[in-house]
């Protein structure tokens, strides 16, 4: 096995490794709104909050490991695409994470207490989904980057790129679209208990 191949492998697995960690985590915080009781939201978004840390391990991982390999390794530009919105998994992701944790932690007395529509609004966030699911789709895209299919520069492997980045394109738009239906449909659950406590306390020639 030459060197070519021998870059070629490593890129593979570690674009394919970063994939498996963020599509996982994508996987998981889609089912973060279906959790049952607080016990079972608070052990999720723990596990989802390690696969993060995973996948910046991975990140992190991905210079120190082609800096060991003899050659020109494609890794680095294939981690460019799932790059940026992983930033906003840091950025704001991990902060709305940390509230649905500490929010189902409230509730360690009593574990099996079901899930307050407020917190399960909140486990339903765009801002909590979208960019997880985004990071894995495009980490997925990078990998015929990686396996040397499509070259960055130069020629038709150009517009290979350029039909790679439009299917991104379509998939952020269809994964953001979809986490605010699903926002919305459980946001008006939070306001329900107020408006019936309102009802109940108003005189019965108001109702």
């Amino acid at each position: 096995m030459n060197a070519v191949d021998v870059n070629t492998v490593v890129d593979v697995f570690l674009i394919g490794t970063l994939a498996a960690v963020w599509l996982s985590a994508g996987l998981l915080v889609d089912g973060m709104p279906a959790a049952v009781t607080a016990r079972q939201l608070r052990r999720r978004a723990g596990l989802l909050s390690a696969l993060v840390g995973a996948g910046v391990a991975v990140f992190a991982a991905i210079p120190l490991v082609v800096a060991l390999v003899p050659g020109v390794s494609a890794a680095p530009a294939a981690a460019l695409l799932p790059g940026v919105p992983a930033l906003v998994v840091l950025t704001a992701t991990l902060r709305r994470l940390g509230w649905v944790r500490r929010g189902a932690g409230a509730f360690a007395a009593a574990p099996l207490t079901p899930v307050p529509p407020a917190l399960r609004a909140a486990a339903a966030h765009p801002l909590l989904s979208a960019p997880l699911q985004i990071t894995g789709v495009a980490a997925l895209v990078g990998l015929p980057i990686a396996a040397g299919l499509v070259d960055v520069p130069g020629g038709a492997a150009t517009g290979m790129l350029g039909i790679a980045v439009t299917v991104i394109m379509v998939t952020v738009a269809g994964i953001g679209i979809r986490a605010a239906l699903r926002h919305s449909r459980l946001a008006p659950l939070v306001l329900a208990p107020i408006g019936r406590r309102d009802r109940e306390r108003a005189p019965a020639g108001a109702r």
